[in-house]
Order: C-alpha cells, then structure tokens, then sequence
C-alpha cells in the first residue's frame, strides 16, 4: 500500500481544509513546491495534490504551481481539481503529471471521461467523494442524488487507473479512515482503490493494510503529516514491513 501526501493548494498556498470547508482552512506553507520536497525526502512514492480553487471554479487555477512541484518533486504525481475537458488533461500531461483525477465531470459528463480513460489509459483516476454515501461534487459544495458505490459500479468497466473514495466527514478530522466503506467498495469492484479522509496514525495505516488483498492500493495522508500526528517514514516502513 503506498502512502501519498497530500498537497492541497489554495490561494497560492499549501493548506489543509476541515471536512472540505473552503472557510475552515489551515495555511501549512507558501512554498508548496517546498513542501513537496520535503514528502519526497522522506520517502514519497507519489504525491496527491488538489487545486482546491480550481474545483469551485471548474477550471485549473494552480497550473504553474503544480508544473513546479512536479519539477521538483520527480517522482509520480496525481493532480485534480476542476479538470473539465480534455486539454486540460492534455496539459498536466505535458508537464509530468503522472495521473489526472477527474471528480464532477464523471457525473455531469461521462462521455468526457469515457474519452479520456480511452484517450490515457491507465492514467486517469477518478474522484468519488461522498458525504452519507451521496456523491458530492463542485469542490464539494453540492451534494448528488447519486450513491458513491452505485457510480463506482457503474464507472468500474472503464478502465481508470483507480479510484479515489474520499469520506468527506472524515476528512481533515484526524478521525480515521471509514474502513467499513472502503472494504465493501474494494470488494464491489476490480479498479484499484485509493482511501482518502481522517487517517491519523500510524495505527489507522496499519488498519487499512488488510483491505490490500482485497484491492486498495493507496492512502492519501494530509493533516496527520502537517499537524505532526503521523511520521512519513514510519508510515512508509510499516506498509514494507507488512509485505
């Protein structure tokens, strides 16, 4: 299981948002592309970073802020927020991003995903962040109608690079991951999964590593590595110890 830090930007600026709240926000650095050096010096596999701007406005706002980490970090990088069309997709591409995770356009239009799972296999992931089990969308400010584990069986025959199952609720609040959601999304589907929302220690990561078998392929780790709950390397080691 790989363990991803999580850069979200906003304003220009690394932070971190409680149960996504754009007005619930902590400034952790200036200088993502700093920040992204650090995760990678202590072990980073792969970085996940939302341009959390961009997914209220449906259109990329830190592109040249992402073309930088992606300069400094070198090591595989997973971007989302607000990718609505296809040179979008083409331009992260361009600059190295490794994976592009489209959210609200996977509801509001799936043959724009189609295509680009078509177009990138293997390189497109796709976003599913739920509060209650409804799919949220728009930088999580409109809440669907749609079930997060009935459009994961839906979009699963696609072929996406995985899926990113984010808790909203749990999101930012350090209060572990929703392992019972996780476990039957894995089980309900073949597309690799990657958990997002409240791991905070060391413990929630050892929690998740049996779900492995059952298809989870990642954690994205946020608060806990900026609010010091959650060491890196110690992560990283025990999901190698678990091998």
């Amino acid at each position: 299981m790989i363990v991803i830090p999580a850069i979200d930007l906003k304003g220009g600026r690394c932070v971190r948002l409680f149960q996504g709240r754009m007005d619930q926000e902590t400034v952790y650095s200036d200088k993502p592309s700093e920040v992204a050096l650090r995760w990678k010096e202590a072990g980073a596999e792969r970085l996940h970073v939302v341009d959390l701007d961009g997914a209220v406005e449906g259109r990329p706002v830190h592109f040249d802020a992402i073309r930088e980490i992606c300069r400094v970090a070198a090591i595989p990088i997973q971007v989302g927020g607000g990718i609505r069309r296809m040179a979008e997709i083409e331009s992260y591409v361009d600059i190295g991003v490794h994976r592009v995770i489209l959210g609200s356009a996977v509801i509001h239009d799936q043959s724009f995903v189609e295509a680009a799972a078509s177009r990138f296999p293997g390189r497109i992931a796709v976003g599913i962040d739920a509060t209650d089990g409804w799919v949220a969308v728009r930088g999580w400010a409109e809440v669907t109608k749609v079930r997060a584990l009935d459009l994961a069986r839906r979009i699963d025959p696609l072929g996406f690079g995985a899926i990113i199952f984010t808790d909203i609720q749990r999101d930012g609040t350090l209060q572990g991951p929703n392992r019972e959601a996780l476990a039957e999304l894995c089980r309900s589907i073949q597309t690799p999964v990657i958990a997002s929302g409240g791991v905070s220690s060391l413990q929630d990561i050892r929690d998740l590593l049996p779900l492995v078998k059952e298809g989870l392929e990642g954690a994205i780790v946020g608060k806990a590595l900026y609010a010091g709950t959650l060491d890196l390397t110690e992560a990283i080691a025990a999901t190698r110890e678990a091998v």
